[in-house]
């Protein structure tokens, strides 16, 4: 590969590197400076990951977002999401012919409802902006060598004066992110916290009555105890599957479990199924329902809370009859299922896995970079953006805006740097 005087390497091709080469492309080309900008991806075939995001519908942000819809540190990731507002993106999409619609539960879609949408998109406004694109081009060392990057790749070696790192994190695998972007990064002195898969489902033992209630969706406020300490609580859908647990609420709560069971520690999930409500409250229910309806059933009279199907499979998980009359429950009985249905502790026995995990939590420390421009504070002309950092959001298209407003934000420093660059040695 021939290199310009001033190349820029892109290394990743996913939501943050195609943000990070066009907008370092688009601003080069405004600022009339000349450069060129190469992106490196190992796969054939990119943006595997946003073709299969939101459910092959790519939900690529939210109406609203704020530092709180992250983990990691919120001071900094509130300054970096600030560069690149909600209102920006939106914007962005618009000049790129995307058109965004809000769902109920505020994430935004493309109107298309298509991923490719998203995808061709990006792909088509990078290569009109001059970006070379360069997929099965794996890279597997970036080293420094008299003030510039040496990229060895599956093809040769590249030459950079400005680095944007964009490999992504562990988690869908098969797309291309296998975390040897950590490798990389340690290597030019960087640290990476541990990193364990977040947005991902629970799996129950086998024990619990999940598998008969596959498909089922129901509200539920969940808290996680880890080592005797409440660290979350959160209120939402929860869908039964043959394998334990899914839904929103479960993949928010899940970064909790895997963070505490990586290191060690003792974690204890617990569902309140009737979100709001104390057990003193449920027992007080209880008793003025079961007097007004005696001869009601036990599951039926629950199902004035929850679903019958729910109702049913709850009894017989406390060894109580769901046909038996409610009236005629013995106190120790009623008090075990009332437990049961507002601090019920889920037998978590593990999780589905990075095949399964929607967004890595840990990476590179976040005080590790300039804030301001995404730049390595340890290796000058080094970018670091999207799920290589330890940021990760909620479910709902907050991932997604990350990788936007990192990439935007590393695009525009890199010109800027060469810019100051060029003016330092003219004064030279």
């Amino acid at each position: 590969m021939v290199d310009h005087p001033t190349t820029i390497v892109v290394i990743g091709a996913g939501a943050a590197g195609l943000t990070g080469a066009m907008v370092t492309a688009e601003t080069l080309s405004r600022e009339e400076t000349p450069g060129q900008v190469v992106v490196l991806d190992g796969v054939k075939h990119i943006g595997a990951k946003i073709l299969v995001s939101g459910g092959g519908r790519c939900n690529l942000t939210h109406d609203t977002v704020t530092s709180k819809d992250y983990f990691g540190n919120r001071n900094i990731i509130r300054n970096i999401l600030a560069a690149f507002s909600i209102e920006q993106t939106i914007a962005w999409f618009a000049s790129m012919g995307v058109e965004l619609k809000r769902e109920a539960t505020g994430k935004l879609f493309p109107t298309t409802d298509n991923a490719r949408t998203v995808l061709t998109a990006l792909l088509g406004r990078a290569r009109h902006a001059g970006v070379l694109i360069r997929p099965g081009h794996r890279v597997t060392e970036v080293s420094m060598s008299h003030g510039e990057f040496l990229i060895q790749h599956t093809h040769g070696t590249t030459r950079a004066s400005r680095v944007i790192l964009a490999t992504g994190g562990r988690s869908l695998p098969r797309t291309g992110s296998d975390g040897f972007g950590y490798q990389l990064v340690r290597a030019l002195g960087h640290r990476v916290t541990p990193t364990v898969p977040a947005l991902v489902p629970l799996v129950l033992e086998g024990s619990m009555f999940h598998a008969l209630l596959s498909g089922l969706s129901q509200d539920v406020e969940l808290t996680t105890i880890v080592d005797g300490r409440e660290v979350d609580r959160r209120t939402g859908s929860l869908l039964w599957t043959h394998f334990g647990i899914s839904g929103p609420v479960v993949m928010d709560s899940s970064r909790f479990w895997t963070l505490a069971t990586n290191r060690g520690a003792q974690v204890d999930l617990y569902g309140n199924f009737v979100p709001g409500r104390t057990l003193d409250e449920l027992k007080a229910w209880f008793i003025t329902h079961t007097a007004e309806y005696p001869k009601r059933s036990l599951a039926r009279t629950l199902s004035a809370l929850v679903s019958d199907r729910f109702a049913e499979s709850l009894c017989r998980h406390c060894s109580c009859e769901p046909h038996t009359a409610a009236s005629q429950i013995l106190r120790a009985d009623r008090d075990r299922l009332l437990n049961a249905l507002s601090r019920f502790r889920f037998p978590v026995a593990g999780h589905r896995g990075w095949n399964f995990s929607e967004v890595t939590a840990g990476g590179v420390p976040l005080n590790e970079i300039n804030y301001r421009t995404m730049e390595s504070k340890l290796v000058p002309g080094l970018y670091l953006i999207g799920e290589l950092l330890d940021c990760d959001g909620r479910i709902g298209g907050f991932n997604f805006q990350w990788a936007w407003s990192t990439g935007w934000l590393a695009g525009q420093s890199v010109v800027r740097s060469l810019l100051a660059a060029k003016a330092s040695s003219h004064r030279v």
